[in-house]
This record gives structure tokens, C-alpha cells and sequence, in this order.
């Protein structure tokens, strides 16, 4: 019995051609594929499998886009390795609604409409605000907290040591950009990213995607889902949705996430989705762990053989 934690991509990490190698390999994939294109009424999988890259990045496309490669990957793995037995789960901010979705805390299919609804309602967000983001490299987190009220923005994501997102007005972040040096910051670069995320330039979408979740049923995970905002485990239905709610414009404590597991002993982590950005984050806050990095059909099969394995 392979005992992990699931971890499950956020927002950038999407690429064109992501999922058209596992549809093609495994038809329980390419089932997903079909029955996510068939509830939001077009074809979320073409644009996945083909791009334009343009397409791809938009928020309303890449974020059902990664909901759907996460769990189609988990779905596959699953029926390959019998003896697989999730112990835990965790997103970066959108994976946080992919991991509650593999924890059957919702349906697919509910889930992938509150996605598609929370990617849509934060386009619009970014469309009517003049929002920013850039990563701090190699400052502590009181520095960038100071640094960040002192030109009016907010921190979005402590990501790992060293690395920590600020989000909020372009003037704001073009200034903290400018002075993180004085600060004591090694390095800051501005983000191509459509908005300010996980700022209060998100207050509308966050008001809105509230009423959606609450239209939701929304059930018990079936195990721990540690959530973004207060890097805790969530279990009841009123305070998944709550948290759900405050993380759209509230920080990803993802660093405290993961030592709340590692606290918990947990050992084997399994990374669902492209770009490996999150076994690159364990690797800065424990070496000592195994992150299985699972993204396409070669990965897929690497993992397959590890877990088979121990």
C-alpha cells in the first residue's frame, strides 16, 4: 500500500497539447475529456490539446483546463496503481477546488462549473481593474509584508523560502519593484499575469463566486484537504465554502500547507499537473521528501512503475 499526499496545479502552470497524450492512451481519460467538454457546452479539450497558447492562458480556459488534466491524471493513476491510497490533499489556489473535487468533497461535474464560473468571474475582475503582480526572490517574509504595505499592496502567495508573490495596483507594484532592494530583497520581477489575483482587486469576483459555492452541495472530503487560506485542514461544508470564498482575494500560505503536512509525517507526494512547479517548491522547503511530478503519459508511466514498486 502506497500511502500520499496529492497535490494539484494552479494557474500557469497550463500548456498546449496538456491531457492529448493521456486521452489518446487511456480511454478513462479521454471520457473525462469528452464529459467536460459536454457540461460547459464547448471544447474546453481542443483548446487544451491545440491552443492557440493565447486561448489556453485566458483565465476562464486554463483554469477548468487544469481542473480537468488534475483529476483525468489522478483517474488514470488510480486504475494503474490498485494499492495507491491518498491520504491527504492539496491545491495552489484554482487546485485547491481540484483536490476537494478528488477528496469528493463535490462531483466532477459541479465542481467544473464552479471553476469554469470562478475562471470566468475573475477574467471580468481583471478586466475592470488595472491589476499587477511580481515575485519577490530571495527577501524574508516581514520584509516583503512591510514592503508591500508601504506601497499599497498585498502579499498573494508565500510560496516557499524566498520566494513570495505581491498583487495589487500597477503603480503599486511598479513601485515595489523598484524599491525591493532597499528592502533587502535579492530580486523582484514583474509577472505577465492578467491581474491582480488574491487581492482586494478581486473583491467582486470573490462576492460573486460566494453565491455560486453557496448554490453548490457541497459534502465531507473523504480525506484531508489542507486549504490555501488558513493553511488548515477543512471538513465541514460551511467552512469549505467560506474558505473557498476568502481565498480569491486572500494569501496562499501554500509553504505553511506543506509543513502542516510534513508535520503529519506524510512522506510521498504525488503532483498532478504540468509544469512541476510544485515538486520545485518542496524541493525549497523539504529535500528530504519524494515529490512523484505526474504530467503527461511518460510521467504518468515513471510513477506507475515507482508505486508498483514500494
Amino acid at each position: 500500500m502506497s500511502e500520499a499526499v496529492l497535490l494539484f496545479a494552479g494557474q500557469g502552470a497550463q500548456c498546449v497539447g496538456m491531457g492529448k497524450d493521456l486521452g489518446e492512451a487511456y480511454p478513462a481519460a479521454a471520457t473525462l475529456f469528452e464529459k467536460a467538454d459536454a457540461v460547459l457546452g464547448r471544447s474546453l479539450s481542443s483548446v487544451m490539446f491545440e491552443g492557440p497558447e493565447e486561448d489556453l492562458t485566458k483565465t476562464a480556459n486554463c483554469q477548468p483546463a487544469l481542473f480537468v488534466h488534475g483529476l483525468a491524471l489522478l483517474e488514470v493513476l488510480q486504475a494503474a496503481v490498485t494499492g495507491l491510497k491518498p491520504v491527504a490533499a492539496a491545491g495552489l489556489s484554482l487546485g485547491e477546488l481540484t483536490a476537494h473535487a478528488a477528496a469528493g468533497t463535490f462531483e466532477f461535474e459541479e465542481g467544473l462549473r464552479l471553476v469554469a464560473a470562478r475562471g470566468a468571474l475573475m477574467d471580468e475582475a481583471c478586466s475592470a481593474t488595472d491589476g499587477a503582480m511580481a515575485a519577490m526572490i530571495g527577501g524574508d517574509a516581514e520584509a516583503v509584508r512591510k514592503l508591500a504595505a508601504a506601497c499599497g499592496v498585498e502579499v498573494a502567495n508565500f510560496n516557499c523560502p524566498g520566494q513570495i508573490v505581491v498583487s495589487g495596483t500597477n503603480a503599486g507594484i511598479d513601485e515595489a519593484v523598484a524599491k525591493a532592494k532597499e528592502c533587502g530583497i535579492r530580486m523582484a520581477r514583474k509577472l505577465k499575469v492578467a491581474g491582480a489575483y488574491h487581492s482586494r482587486l478581486m473583491a467582486a469576483a470573490q462576492e460573486k463566486f460566494g453565491v455560486a459555492l453557496g448554490e453548490v452541495e457541497v459534502g465531507t472530503p473523504q480525506i484531508p484537504v489542507i486549504c490555501n487560506f488558513s493553511a488548515e485542514g477543512v471538513n465541514e461544508p460551511e467552512q469549505i465554502r467560506e474558505t473557498l470564498t476568502r481565498q480569491v482575494t486572500g494569501s496562499v500560505r501554500w509553504e505553511e500547507s506543506m509543513r502542516l503536512l510534513l508535520e503529519r509525517g506524510h512522506k510521498l507526494f504525488i503532483e498532478l499537473g504540468p509544469g512541476k512547479v510544485l515538486s520545485g517548491l518542496m524541493g525549497r522547503i523539504d529535500k528530504s521528501v519524494e515529490v512523484l511530478a505526474v504530467e503527461h503519459r511518460e510521467s504518468l508511466e515513471t510513477a506507475v512503475a515507482r508505486l508498483r514498486g514500494v
